[in-house]
């Protein structure tokens, strides 16, 4: 991997603002890549700005809304071209009991965490297959595989600070979306993977239990260096035979 895999790419970021997307987004920046943040706490984008002139701003996108997820993609493919990186990291997530959760958290949690990520590799599809290329990374969880890092049988109150059912399901569903669209991409010179990260010190975990910290075997949190390496490494141009892949980043928390 190096500099020349990312020089003049085209890329996408979902959740640009997020301590893991905008550290993603200068991470391709850097190596060259024409990148788009896209985050619900972006600028709304006029209609007269022109990403051949500028992509250093983040613009405003709602992934719950597939009609803007299709503009977007259809502004950046008018524009600069086909998306050849996809980096799903949009998300939001969920405390408490499966027995308190209500319907509305659900539905928000499935929205943005399922449903938003499904749409935006949709829409990047086609342009990735007429170009004969392209790289889609999603962020999936270790609370997909697991199911939860919190222990109700010794500590309810574990469970009022760890991710819940709602989004444990829709990092689970997340896994095997990835694996479906890997197969359905893979004869187009797509690769589709997943990656999943346990415990990464950031604003969404500043209340992570300290005696669930110290069930990490590697003895720390994650950082968002540790997760960036990695899409780093499968978004490179050689890493082609790699597709279908959830790659834990979880300081052995979950061994598969």
């Amino acid at each position: 991997m190096s500099a020349e895999d990312f020089k003049g790419r085209i890329a996408l970021v979902t959740g640009g603002c997020g301590a893991i997307g905008s550290a993603v987004v200068a991470a391709l920046r850097e190596r060259g890549a024409k990148v788009i943040a896209a985050d619900m706490s972006g600028e709304a984008l006029p209609q007269q700005c022109s990403f051949s002139q500028d992509t250093s701003r983040t613009v405003r996108l709602d992934v719950t809304r597939n009609s803007e997820i299709v503009a977007l993609v259809d502004k950046i493919v008018m524009e600069l071209g086909a998306v050849d990186i996809l980096v799903n990291v949009a998300g939001v997530v969920s405390f408490g009991s499966a027995e308190q959760l209500a319907e509305a958290e659900w539905d928000r949690v499935i929205d943005i965490n399922l449903k938003g990520t499904f749409f935006a590799c949709q829409a990047v599809m086609p342009g990735m297959k007429r170009k004969g290329f392209g790289r889609i990374i999603n962020i999936g969880s270790l609370i997909g595989k697991n199911s939860g890092n919190a222990r109700p049988w010794i500590s309810a109150d574990e469970q009022q600070k760890a991710g819940n059912v709602a989004y444990g399901v829709s990092k689970a569903g997340v896994h095997a979306m990835t694996a479906f669209l890997a197969k359905e991409m893979a004869a187009h010179g797509v690769t589709v993977n997943a990656v999943a990260p346990g415990p990464i010190a950031t604003a969404m975990t500043t209340s992570f239990p300290e005696q669930l910290k110290a069930l990490i075997p590697v003895g720390r949190m994650g950082s968002t260096g540790d997760v960036v390496r990695v899409i780093l490494f499968l978004t490179a141009a050689d890493a082609g035979f790699i597709t279908g892949e959830v790659l834990d980043v979880n300081g052995g928390m979950w061994c598969d």
